[in-house]
């Protein structure tokens, strides 16, 4: 449950008070957004549409009483805010519920003064109250690091094509595909779809049917945050069935130079190789209409930001030139065991399909402050404890700091970790064999409920 509206926290003296939003607030929160999220002197009025959004109570999970503000009582402006939006995401298909934290900022004059650390204090407690069992952010390179997160995550791969990449449209000049936007009766196959290549990923969001319907209808039309909702379906004629829909494309609004695709899925019975042609072509005519209502734009790339083994990447490799190192999450676990009790079906998963199988015994993860002890038993995790005092002679593995979290969510392997820690220590047998079967490296596909 989110906190009452315009609760006072704390007073944080200088005449500064922290408290949560109301629905009051929602202009000059956007106002403040717009001014500290902008650049170079220019105002970001998609974010301040976004805020609107989070603040209007259509969001499935956030309202005002999501968002902490610091107002200065000398002036009574918003010098300083955040939010917390909540949403579902499963792991290896076990379900749980995460907190993302969103919005951060303070304004220019007022930094410096720890009041976005206390802040983070306050989300944290709420998405703990709210049964989250991670936290994730993007962001600030570094700077989430000083409130317990680790960059352990892969967002996504970001690969672009430019103008000149758009296959051309064969001789007969007949479009194969074609995509129009998705309605309310669309939702329940855009669901089944996006479900399906959500089991391609360790991590994933999951959307159910009041995500889907907001996705669709519930944000303003030039908010940062919306994204086209688009189906795609066989051209009439050539045998298929008019109108049965194979497929859906989600992407940002059209502006400036670039289309951005979040989201692309196909039917199991389709053709990434015959449909993406289509797709390519449909980005290419959305950038130059964008080029036409905006003067001054020049539709140049459309970019996929995407999972590293999004089949689109193999389907037409030709088609994206250019790609970017993948973009990776800050997570937060503040009760590590618990964490691994609840995905403990996953790795049980793993050891059985390892050398490990059946494997009885303990690991002993040392993390020099503290560390984790797992108990197995023909390879079924029965306990997971936190290691108080751990001692390194007695670990299987020493992992400084929260890089264990980069093996946990797949992002680094084993052998990554001890190449760039010099403080990263395996022991002998079996604790290698077990860290590599039970934290796999593999990537995750995250469309996050924004």
């Amino acid at each position: 449950m989110a906190a009452l509206e315009g609760t006072a926290i704390a007073e944080l003296g200088d005449g500064l008070v922290l408290r949560t939003a109301t629905g009051a607030d929602s202009e000059a929160l956007a106002a403040f957004n717009a001014r500290v999220h902008g650049s170079g002197g220019r105002l970001d009025e998609g974010t301040a549409l976004w805020v609107r959004d989070l603040m209007s109570g259509r969001h499935p999970t956030c309202g005002p009483g999501d968002f902490t503000v610091v107002e200065d009582r000398q002036t009574g402006a918003i010098v300083s805010s955040l939010n917390l939006i909540s949403q579902r995401w499963s792991y290896g298909g076990v379900e749980l519920a995460v907190g993302r934290p969103e919005l951060v900022g303070t304004l220019p004059e007022y930094r410096r003064r720890g009041l976005i650390r206390r802040q983070m204090e306050v989300v944290h407690r709420w998405s703990a109250e709210r049964g989250e069992l991670m936290q994730a952010i993007t962001g600030i390179p570094w700077y989430y690091r000083q409130f317990g997160y680790e960059m352990a995550l892969q967002l996504y791969t970001t690969r672009h094509g430019y103008r000149d990449s758009v296959p051309a449209l064969g001789a007969d000049g007949e479009e194969p595909y074609r995509l129009r936007p998705a309605t309310a009766a669309d939702l329940p196959v855009i669901a089944t779809l996006y479900e399906g290549g959500r089991r391609r990923a360790l991590l994933a969001c999951v959307r159910d049917a009041p995500t889907w319907r907001y996705e669709l209808s519930g944000r303003g039309e030039r908010s940062s945050a919306r994204r086209e909702l688009m189906v795609i379906q066989p051209a009439l004629g050539g045998g298929t069935t008019p109108g049965a829909p194979l497929g859906f494309l989600a992407h940002r609004p059209v502006s400036g130079a670039t289309v951005s695709v979040v989201a692309y899925e196909l039917a199991p019975e389709a053709s990434w190789i015959q449909v993406t042609p289509t797709v390519l072509r449909y980005l290419a005519q959305a950038g130059e209409a964008g080029e036409r209502a905006m003067p001054g734009a020049r539709f140049e790339r459309y970019s996929f930001s995407l999972g590293a083994n999004h089949p689109v990447y193999r389907a037409a490799p030709i088609r994206f030139p250019h790609a970017r190192r993948p973009s990776v999450h800050y997570v937060r676990v503040p009760d590590l065991p618990r964490f691994l009790r609840h995905v403990a079906p996953v790795l049980e998963s793993r050891l059985e399909a390892s050398v490990a199988r059946g494997f009885t015994g303990q690991l002993r993860l040392n993390f020099y402050r503290d560390g984790v002890h797992l108990a197995l038993e023909g390879g079924r995790i029965m306990a997971v404890e936190r290691w108080a005092r751990p001692e390194r002679g007695e670990a299987g593995a020493s992992l400084p700091d929260l890089t264990f979290l980069q093996l946990l969510f797949g992002h680094r392997s084993l052998d990554e970790l001890e190449h760039a820690f010099g403080d990263c220590f395996v022991g002998a047998e079996p604790a290698r064999v077990l860290l590599e079967a039970l934290f796999p490296p593999q990537p995750s596909e995250i469309w996050a409920l924004d």
